[in-house]
């Protein structure tokens, strides 16, 4: 089982890794040796996940995730296989983490009438203001 908090953990059998060549650093290795790790996590099939976390996932993962509901993780940042192993899967908890947290319920507040009315008056003064500049009479010759 992988840790990913006190309350979520998944199944190691639940994630599939797969070796590919990576573009990058690597030196003389890098069009032999296979380094990147593509990590593939079926989160639309997952049993360990709860509902509400698989659909704030699928809008985290953007375009990471394919249309059958697989979470593609590609991790080529290091030269060799078991860090970009290790990268992979700290994306992967990182991911679910922001899922599990649930957004702060947004609280629709209401400009106090205490502050209408300060700006009304506010208005009013600005217009009387403008009033007494106003010329009242014409010039006299």
């Amino acid at each position: 089982m992988i840790e990913i908090s006190p309350t979520l953990s998944i199944d190691e059998r639940e994630i599939e890794e797969t070796f590919v060549r990576a573009e990058g650093p690597g030196g003389q290795n890098v069009n032999k040796v296979s380094t990147a790790v593509q990590l593939r996590f079926d989160v639309a099939h997952s049993l360990s996940l709860p509902g509400y976390i698989k659909d704030r996932l699928t809008k985290i993962a953007g375009n990471r995730m394919t249309k059958e509901g697989v979470l593609v993780i590609i991790a080529r940042r290091f030269r060799t296989q078991s860090q970009n192993r290790e990268d992979a899967l700290e994306q992967l908890k990182d991911l679910l983490r922001q899922a599990e947290t649930r957004p702060k319920a947004h609280l629709k507040t209401r400009v106090p009438l205490s502050q209408k009315r300060q700006r009304q008056e506010d208005k009013a003064k600005h217009g009387e203001k403008k009033k007494l500049r106003k010329v009242t009479g014409g010039w006299e010759d």
